[in-house]
Formats: C-alpha cells, sequence, structure tokens
C-alpha cells in the first residue's frame, strides 16, 4: 500500500512538472495576451532558441564555447530547441 501511495505522489509532481514546462512557441504571446502570427511569431521563436541555447553554450571547464565549437552547438540546440 505504502509502494502504491509513493508512486501515485511521484508521477503526481513528474506531470506536474511536464505541464509547466515552456516553449519558446508556447512563449509567443503578444502585449495583449494574444497569441503571435506570421513573422512576428517567427522571430520571437527564433530569437527566443538562440537566447535560450546560447546560455547553455559552455564546455566541460565552465568556459563559454568559441568559434566553430559554439557554432556547431548552437545550430544542434536550435534544431531541438
Amino acid at each position: 500500500m505504502k509502494r502504491i501511495l509513493v508512486a501515485t505522489v511521484l508521477a503526481t509532481f513528474a506531470f506536474g512538472s511536464a505541464a509547466m514546462a515552456q516553449t519558446c512557441e508556447t512563449k509567443a504571446v503578444g502585449k495583449d495576451g494574444k497569441a503571435l502570427s506570421g513573422a512576428a511569431k517567427t522571430s520571437f521563436v527564433n530569437k527566443c532558441k538562440e537566447d535560450t541555447c546560447a546560455a547553455k553554450a559552455v564546455g566541460s571547464d565552465g568556459k563559454p564555447l568559441a568559434g566553430a565549437a559554439k557554432t556547431s552547438f548552437m545550430k544542434k540546440c536550435e534544431e531541438g530547441a
């Protein structure tokens, strides 16, 4: 019985975390609260992905990536983000 309770609690937290995650697509909302569309949405999503990936572009030594390593990382990150 205790295992079922623990599993239920963990599943609830896991589902809540997944539901709270926002993507750049879901953040594309104008000042008026309406969803962006067309060129405005495309521009917003591209900038959002670039900003998100730039923050993650750090090497294993803790230093920011530069040059070809950064370019490669950014390309892969933006495709997956």
